[in-house]
């Protein structure tokens, strides 16, 4: 008898090297930050529908199988949108400063 040998990605690297669920718009930093968060992959499921049990799963082995990579692209992720809001909010104060108005004025 033959062995079989199963290969299934579950993640793929698009443009700019963004991770996404295969054949799916959701991130990997979705399903990442749920999993940290102490979500288990039926709950991950319940929040992100398009993805099938097997998705969450599969994209879970691989985010702790390459976790040193996946947590560093996090890490930057994280710095590029916070310089993207700091960009944005120079290049827009006066929304930024309605927005705020219009925020504390809910509270």
């Amino acid at each position: 008898m033959t062995p079989v040998v199963l290969t299934k990605q579950y993640v793929e690297q698009r443009t700019q090297g963004h991770w996404l669920i295969k054949n799916s718009r959701v991130s990997l930093n979705s399903i990442v930050y749920a999993f940290n968060s102490g979500s288990s992959a039926e709950n991950i499921v319940q929040s992100f529908p398009t993805l099938t049990l097997e998705q969450v799963y599969g994209a879970i082995a691989f985010y702790l199988a390459n976790q040193e990579t996946i947590d560093a692209y996090l890490k930057e992720s994280e710095v590029q949108f916070k310089q993207a809001r700091q960009t944005a909010i120079k290049q827009h104060t006066s929304l930024y400063k309605k927005l705020a108005t219009a925020k504390a004025q809910l509270k």
